[in-house]
């Protein structure tokens, strides 16, 4: 049974799933998916084209699946997707995708800090953390377990790379490949991630192969197309090594040295 109280809003063209709670004053539009055993606080919207997986908890105040703040967009059906077990704290916003993506969509146990916004078609991985106040433009990615400081505004079409931590109060104008420390003004790599990447069981191995690659892409005096060529010929290019290879190669705004 599930349990929405008496002056929430539901649509009747909405989903609702098994064991869901949904507190007062909460408006779920037309078309909105709620998946089982999700916990829905109060005045919180769920706005058309949401869709929360299962054990999805949204505290109060949230806003979820509104319109992007795009001057093109033109009221077309998109989506705000959110992965299971993710959790949205007071007062985030998460908008919806334009026809760029059709969705902006975050994975499996997100964690949303209170204030923080994601914008149109911004794409997040897994077991990501984003603390308080943290701004994603449009177009944004965050790949998976990537930790994003308080504070912190992210320019549009920037991509921030697995494993990463961003320092809290800084601001992110190019792209952060995987594995990085980053902080500093202007923003610079710090070193690699270390204590986070032991946390989540990296080989010894693994770090090493890592610290390698960053020491000459990074704290060396080559350019970044020299220090590519470096690695790939001088290095044994393991496959986290690799990971950051085709995240350089793909990048579009350049990355931060």
């Amino acid at each position: 049974m599930s349990e929405i109280h008496k002056s929430a809003i539901i649509s009747p063209k909405a989903e609702i799933g098994e064991n869901v709670k949904i507190g007062p004053f909460t408006i779920v539009e037309d078309g909105v998916i709620v998946g089982d055993n999700c916990d829905i606080k109060s005045s919180v919207l769920l706005a058309e084209g949401t869709i929360l997986g299962k054990n999805v908890n949204v505290f109060h105040g949230a806003a979820i699946g509104s319109a992007p703040q795009d001057l093109k967009f033109g009221g077309e059906n998109t989506n705000a997707i959110v992965g299971d077990g993710t959790t949205i704290r007071e007062y985030v916003t998460f908008n919806r995708g334009t026809t760029y993506h059709n969705r902006s969509e975050c994975g499996k146990n997100y964690l949303l800090m209170a204030y923080s916004h994601v914008a149109h078609d911004c794409l997040i991985g897994n077991n990501v953390i984003m603390a308080n106040s943290v701004n994603l433009a449009g177009h944004v990615e965050v790949h998976d377990n990537a930790i994003l400081g308080g504070l912190l505004p992210v320019h549009q079409f920037v991509k921030i790379g697995a494993h990463c931590m961003v320092g809290g109060g800084f601001r992110v104008q190019q792209d952060i490949v995987p594995y990085a420390l980053v902080g500093g003004y202007p923003l610079k790599i710090v070193g690699m991630n270390s204590i986070g990447l032991k946390r989540r069981g990296f080989s010894k191995e693994a770090l090493q192969s890592i610290d390698r690659t960053y020491k000459l892409l990074f704290f060396s005096k080559l350019n970044t197309t020299q220090a590519i060529e470096k690695i790939k010929n001088e290095t044994d290019v393991t496959p986290e090594v690799q990971i950051v290879l085709d995240f350089v190669a793909n990048s579009d705004r350049g990355i931060v040295k």
